[in-house]
């Protein structure tokens, strides 16, 4: 950040506040003046816009870093048709490595697969010449390990969710994608880390909440939460606010520069892993999946978490796992004051499935919910995996963003990369096209909740505007008129030209690799 005056001008600036607007200035950080071009003040400099569109950057409110990197620039399995497919996939990726090494990818999907049962460990380690293989379903809730893979973690076969076939789920494939992972040189990782941020701040992103928490077994996890955010601070990258998913950790998370000791702290599983918690049984599998935490555990994190001033949160998709969250911390504010509860903006990341006694909850105890439109957009609907784990009735009844903004819950979007992948326009478009009419939202609204709102879920209620004083953080777009972009379901997004970070550019087209 420098003391120099810039002003931008010749541009069309999305501001609330003075929708004439084609030119602003910034200095210090801040917007000092905003207006049109004719009113415009002296500068040290000045940045044609050449009429493009200035929007606030968006902000990602639920990543995972080196796991975006890792499948930007390693094994990525999006799109694989078929166990042969996913195998094909494997075997060469295990051609350009040695034999000692590790044979690591993810983001399979086999609800998309005509047939949908998953190769064994024997098949993994036979595509793979005999190496070592661990490949994880695009949710991260599912893993299949090579049988050499196995035959090295003898410790993993007494853990919940663990299969001789290599299939693992729960606890199991907690702790041994953990232990693939650790694999990977700091090198690496961090190589994966910057990836990631450089390709987030080429969509117009300035900022992510990197979900991280604890790797079974290793102490990867500190490890690369910690890099990440020195990485952040001392490279021109987009801001991130650190989210430690650990129970009762909040001093360990302040410790470890978190901002919050949440995010990926997980009350249940997932809808694809039939591992989220319900009340009613799947439709598809003889299970109501699993609950990681109970009430009171979610009662003694809040606790923990308002006895260090920290915000908190979880993860929680199924309607069981989010009744476990709004009962804790209702227990949890009879201990430390509703208004103490409610000061401390816990999050709620996914919350998928909510009913109106759930959203009453959110309500009461000020709950902020952090959520990814793109689940709906890929798995909601009526002939999707939704519909085939839960029946159609429950999936379209999911992600009911348009019942929450309607009392008032504050919304954050993002994305949950790598599951879906860093893509603020498209999630906007998917909040404004939900599968289900009743739950869809106005496009300033889910503009909004993934610019201002994500900002506010991190407790900054200064940023993500276009107004005098506010923090100078903002997307420079290709469209050469005002208003937000057309979301229809086939609209093709703006190219990002130009990502700011409080005065600083994190992202210039023109010169990507400054």
């Amino acid at each position: 950040m420098t003391d120099k005056t810039t002003l931008y001008r010749g541009g069309h600036i999305l501001s609330p506040a003075f929708p004439q607007a084609t030119a602003f200035t910034v200095s210090a950080g801040r917007i000092g003046w905003l207006g049109t071009d004719d009113e415009a003040p002296r500068a040290d400099e000045t940045v044609d816009l050449d009429g493009c569109l200035v929007t606030p950057a968006f902000v990602d409110s639920h990543v995972h870093v080196s796991g975006t990197g890792r499948s930007m620039r390693g094994l990525n399995l999006s799109g694989t048709r078929s166990a042969r497919d996913l195998l094909d996939r494997a075997a060469a990726a295990a051609q350009d490595l040695s034999r000692s090494a590790i044979v690591l990818g993810s983001g399979f999907d086999e609800t998309e697969w005509d047939d949908p049962t998953l190769p064994t460990g024997e098949e993994l380690a036979r595509a793979v010449g005999g190496r070592r293989a661990y490949l994880t379903r695009t949710c991260g809730h599912t893993g299949i390990a090579s049988a050499t893979f196995l035959l090295e973690r003898t410790d993993l076969e007494g853990l919940e969710g663990y299969s001789a076939t290599g299939v693992l789920t729960l606890h199991a494939n907690r702790q041994a994608r953990a232990g693939a992972e650790s694999a990977l040189s700091q090198t690496q990782r961090t190589d994966a880390q910057r990836a990631a941020l450089r390709h987030a701040a080429s969509l117009g992103i300035a900022a992510v909440c990197e979900c991280g928490g604890p790797s079974p077994g290793t102490e990867q996890g500190e490890e690369d939460f910690t890099n990440l955010l020195s990485l952040s601070e001392s490279e021109l990258l987009p801001k991130v606010f650190g989210y430690w998913g650990e129970l009762c950790a909040a001093a360990k998370a302040r410790e470890l520069g978190a901002h919050a000791c949440g995010g990926d702290l997980s009350v249940d599983g997932s809808i694809g892993a039939c591992t989220a918690a319900l009340s009613d049984p799947y439709l598809d599998a003889d299970t109501k999946g699993h609950a990681y935490l109970s009430a009171s555990d979610v009662e003694q994190h809040i606790i923990n978490c308002a006895g260090n001033g920290m915000q908190g949160g979880f993860h929680a998709i199924g309607d069981q796992a989010i009744a476990n969250v709004v009962t804790g911390v209702a227990s949890a504010a009879q201990t430390v004051g509703v208004e103490t509860v409610r000061s401390g903006r816990h999050r709620v990341e996914h919350a998928e499935m909510l009913d109106k006694q759930l959203i009453a909850g959110f309500v009461s105890f000020g709950l902020y919910a952090s959520v990814q439109p793109s689940f709906d957009a890929r798995w909601g609907g009526t002939d999707a995996m939704y519909a085939s784990r839960l029946g159609a009735e429950r999936s379209l009844a999911a992600n009911p963003y348009g019942s929450l903004a309607g009392v008032g819950v504050p919304l954050a979007l993002g994305s949950d990369s790598p599951v879906t992948p860093l893509d603020p326009w498209g999630g906007v478009k998917a909040a404004v096209n939900h599968h289900n009419p009743v739950q869809r939202i106005s496009p300033t609204a889910a503009f909004a909740a993934h610019t201002r709102g994500g900002w506010r879920a991190t407790g900054d209620d200064e940023t993500g505007v276009m107004a005098v004083g506010s923090p100078a953080t903002f997307a420079v777009w290709d469209q050469r008129r005002g208003g937000l972009p057309e979301l229809g379901p086939d609209a093709k997004a703006p190219q990002c030209r130009l990502t700011v970070l409080d005065g600083d550019t994190i992202f210039d087209k023109e010169n990507p690799d400054d």
